[in-house]
């Protein structure tokens, strides 16, 4: 029988921090359950070109990416510390960023440079059942929920945005909001996405 997709709802709200805004956003799906790892971040209207230069790191660890959702701004250097007894192939296919690291134990070298948005999926040649993401986004501000479907968006200066979501199992895209940002008022909002019913995730034996 084929399951209904799921629904999921975040709601934010925006109060002062000083001269910024902090933006507390709770996820949660049709029956009121908290969903952990959905990416959430504000663009802003006025777009800055600076990028600075970061780093970040996707484990291997008990054949699984640890962890299995992660977000980056772009022009952030990742590095994919190996930490299983055995070796990995780790790729990608995805158009914000193809690229392979082969057969590889330990620390790999270089890190991979994710400078393109968008949704980059990871794999493992050696270990169908591994699958990982990185959410590459064009802002400063970004957050995941942790598993009470918690995220915050902190020391955001006043303007213009646009909010945004984005989770792994969605089958279609959430809608975006555009948000005015002041200190001196709270900005509560809605969002829904549909979710697929996916399998537990487990490692590969």
């Amino acid at each position: 029988m084929k399951k209904a997709p799921l629904a999921l709802i975040f709601v934010l709200s925006a109060a002062p921090a000083g001269l910024a805004a902090t933006v507390d956003v709770a996820v949660k799906d049709a029956r009121g359950a908290p969903v952990a790892d959905a990416v959430v971040w504000a663009t802003p209207k006025i777009a800055s070109r600076e990028r600075p230069r970061r780093e970040a790191a996707v484990e291997q660890k008990d054949r699984q990416f640890v962890p299995m959702v992660t977000v980056i701004q772009a022009g952030t250097l990742v590095n994919f510390p190996n930490r299983d007894p055995v070796r990995h192939h780790v790729y990608s296919f995805s158009a914000a960023k193809p690229f392979e690291i082969k057969l590889y134990a330990g620390t790999s070298a270089p890190p991979i440079l994710f400078d393109k948005p968008g949704e980059v999926v990871l794999g493992c040649n050696i270990h169908d059942s591994m699958l990982g993401y990185i959410y590459v986004v064009d802002t400063p501000w970004f957050a995941k929920t942790g598993p009470d479907g918690a995220a915050r968006l902190a020391d955001l200066p006043a303007g213009d945005y646009e909010l945004q979501l984005w989770h792994y199992a969605q089958s279609a895209p959430a809608a975006s909001m555009p948000v005015r940002l002041r200190a001196d008022e709270s900005l509560p909002a809605e969002f829904t996405v549909s979710l697929k019913a996916l399998p537990p995730r487990t490692g590969a034996k």
